[in-house]
């Protein structure tokens, strides 16, 4: 029992920490549009009858924000029916958020009704998918430095972790 008292309190303290950091956030984003860093996206899908939503990815997530490491611009969840139509769950319109309850309050809202549209187009029928958009705080002062003195982005890209595998097992053949 003592265990599951200390891990409560663990909790506790991390939802407090979250609670502070969420309160940051909100002043940070009344900061210009200069001083944010790079701005990134994923969609994660869970295909029918696969998914496992353990919460493990949404502490993972807390962690990130409550360090400062990124900031979540946005969060929905898209389901898509196996007749083609789609159900958008906003972020703030889900129930039983644990951690991640105390980013709300960060939130820009930045996906717009086609973006979802466009997402759901490359999903398969009967899954879900997790839309997240978020800003890397972390990389906030090298951009506005970048800016500063007169520089901007002409290219960005990225290299999925399988494929980078894949190209360093093939080098060693």
């Amino acid at each position: 029992m003592a265990e599951t008292e200390n891990d409560g309190e663990a909790l506790a303290a991390t939802v407090d920490e979250l609670e502070v950091a969420a309160d940051l956030a909100v002043a940070e984003m009344i900061q210009a549009d200069d001083e944010l860093g790079p701005i990134d996206y994923i969609v994660v899908e869970f295909p029918a009858g696969q998914s496992t939503f353990t919460g493990e990815a949404a502490e993972e997530l807390a962690l990130l924000v409550a360090g400062g490491t990124v900031r979540v611009l946005d969060l929905v969840i898209v389901h898509k029916n196996e007749d083609g139509s789609i159900e958008v769950d906003e972020f703030d319109d889900l129930d039983d958020l644990g951690l991640l309850g105390t980013i709300e309050a960060t939130l820009a809202e930045v996906l717009a009704e086609e973006d979802l549209v466009h997402i759901a187009a490359a999903m398969e029928p009967g899954s879900t998918a997790g839309v997240l958009v978020w800003e890397n705080t972390w990389a906030a002062p090298f951009a506005v430095a970048v800016r500063r003195n007169g520089g901007q982005l002409i290219a960005s890209g990225r290299i999925p972790t399988q494929a980078l595998i894949a190209s360093m097992s093939n080098e060693g053949e």
